[in-house]
């Protein structure tokens, strides 16, 4: 994607909301405690959230305090750990500690920092809190299809399986279908960057010492392109991934990149009957994978005063004692401290091995980590995307105007490889353009979407059926295929109604995953917002809840699929 780094992330982050959270703008748990506190304020990934939140309430519920006196207060907000550094770097949130998922993205934001100002952002070798591998789910008959537990599973086997013509048939399962696989986007999300760090390890044959000159080989480009190919779609949340493959189950997803944890957490589900699903497995790749050790980091910034990297590291102590650190066992994390014996449901019987990973993974240095995310975005799954447009009479003023400039937006962040077309909706159904590559045309779209103007009625149903059905005619099946529709109110004037329109939409399961993709946007508080999700839901896509305020963030959080 065109300048996807660069200028998708502010909008993906509700500053306004998180500035509080870390500088103190309105009233937070500090306030309780009267004056003479010490806030230390915290940002993590949010994949420990289920484990740190109570700890950090028990903790300010004991009112712990410092050598002279004051109350430690921990205030902690969870968010994605590329997104957060991307914050921290740009001072738009100024916390005292960062616990990003892993120690990967470390290098590049010392990197980053030392760009502007002088030493780095992190300080020698933080300690870690808790652990989880980064691994493969896949439904443990597939897994034993492919060979396991006998038979190491690696990179390589996923990009046969990718670049296979006949799929699972090739190993006697004609009825899975294609290969379907799932990781996050590398430009947002920890699991998406450890992702193709593997990818590129497994495709140069090595576990340590990754160089510039390793990613410039054509072999290696041409690995990263065949395990791609079986993407059924990118996103911005390890989590989402999970709930995705773990609800709608093998037809949907054959495997993805998760995390240890979110298997364990996955089969005590269905081990207790709150899961119907097949049983899942974590592959720990043959060639190696990394660690989310999830490094609690004081940072060394101009913000942070001693008593509260004082009062952090009395925090940091609490969270490494061993009662906590058990309790990590419990939701399928691994302890920090290797003192601590693993046991259930750290076992088979949750689908994972405690006794891997055998082979970690060196992270690389930052321009190693960049150049691997530049050498995917070349090498991705190409998008091909028709974007609907409500222009009815409703959308007049400040709609209008905010659609035009956030669909303008959505233009610019998509690759010159990308396909993309743009229909509006009123009284009638208007193709702006056909499916067709961007590089050929994207100076007149941008052109023609500037001059939209809005009059008419709704046929919201009318029109996903027509998008629906010139993808499923004009769409390669070898890319990514989405449509993505906004719409400020009810359907006024289709001549189909919501059930014919979820049934042309949903495919009957004919390509699970791999199927199109349906992203709605429920702009403003007079949309259906119940009939739009009922939609995307039907093809495994997302609906939204949108404003002419925050219309721009969720156009480039709908990119991050992409």
């Amino acid at each position: 994607m065109k300048n996807l780094m660069r200028r998708a992330i502010p909008g993906l982050i509700a500053a306004s909301l998180l500035l509080t959270a870390c500088e103190g703008g309105s009233p937070g748990p500090g306030s309780l405690f009267g004056a003479n506190t010490v806030t230390v304020s915290i940002l993590y990934g949010s994949e420990k959230r289920e484990w740190l939140e109570p700890l950090v309430a028990e903790y300010n519920a004991a009112r712990h305090t410092t050598p002279d006196g004051a109350t430690i207060v921990i205030e902690a907000t969870p968010m994605g750990s590329i997104e957060s550094v991307r914050a921290i770097l740009e001072e738009r949130m100024k916390p005292v500690v960062w616990s990003p998922a892993s120690s990967v993205y470390i290098p590049v934001a010392n990197a980053e920092w030392r760009k502007t100002r002088s030493g780095d952002l992190v300080v020698g070798k933080p300690n870690d809190l808790v652990l989880s591998p980064v691994v493969i789910a896949m439904w443990r008959a597939m897994a034993e299809a492919l060979g396991w537990p006998q038979k190491p599973i690696g990179w390589a086997d996923i990009a046969a399986l990718a670049t296979s013509d006949k799929g699972w048939a090739e190993y006697g399962y004609p009825e899975w279908g294609r290969f379907k696989f799932g990781h996050t986007h590398p430009d947002f999300s920890n699991s998406g960057i450890v992702s193709i760090l593997a990818i590129a390890y497994a495709g140069a044959g090595k576990q340590r010492g990754l160089t510039q000159d390793d990613l410039a080989r054509p072999e290696l480009r041409a690995f990263m392109e065949q395990v791609e190919r079986s993407i059924i779609h990118y996103g911005s949340s390890t989590g989402f991934f999970g709930e995705r493959m773990f609800e709608r189950g093998p037809s949907y997803l054959s495997a993805a990149v998760l995390y240890e944890n979110l298997i364990v957490a996955q089969e005590k589900k269905r081990l207790a009957g709150q899961s119907a699903q097949l049983p899942v497995v974590a592959i720990y790749p043959k060639e190696g994978t990394f660690w989310t050790n999830n490094p609690y980091i004081v940072l060394n910034a101009p913000w942070v005063t001693e008593a509260q990297k004082s009062a952090a590291q009395a925090f940091e102590k609490f969270l490494l004692d061993r009662p906590q650190q058990l309790r990590a066992i419990e939701l399928g994390f691994r302890p920090a401290d290797p003192s601590i014996a693993l046991g259930a449901p750290l076992d088979a019987q949750h689908g994972v091995d405690p006794a891997q990973p055998q082979t970690v993974l060196e992270v690389p240095a930052a321009q190693v980590i960049q150049a691997t995310q530049q050498l995917w975005r070349q090498t991705k799954k190409p998008v091909d995307v028709a974007a609907l447009i409500d222009v009815s009479g409703s959308m007049r003023g400040d709609k209008i105007s905010s659609a035009r400039a956030s669909l303008t937006q959505f233009i610019d962040l998509l690759g010159d490889r990308d396909r993309l077309q743009v229909i509006t909706f009123a009284s009638q159904v208007i193709p702006l353009t056909p499916l067709s590559p961007l590089s050929d045309k994207r100076a007149e779209l941008t052109r023609r979407v500037s001059g939209i103007i809005e009059g008419g009625n709704t046929t919201l149903y009318d029109a996903v059926i027509a998008a629906h059905q010139s993808m499923k005619e004009n769409g390669d099946p070898n890319h990514i295929r989405a449509i993505v529709v906004l719409s400020d109110g009810m359907d006024t004037a289709s001549r189909a109604t919501l059930d014919d329109a979820i049934a042309a939409i949903s495919d009957a399961g004919e390509e699970g995953g791999a199927a199109i993709k349906l992203f709605t946007i429920a702009f403003g508080d007079d949309a259906d917002k119940e009939v739009l999700k009922q939609m995307a839901e039907a093809t495994g896509g997302k609906q939204y809840d949108s404003t002419p305020d925050n219309i721009n963030k969720i156009y480039a959080e709908i990119a991050t699929f992409f």
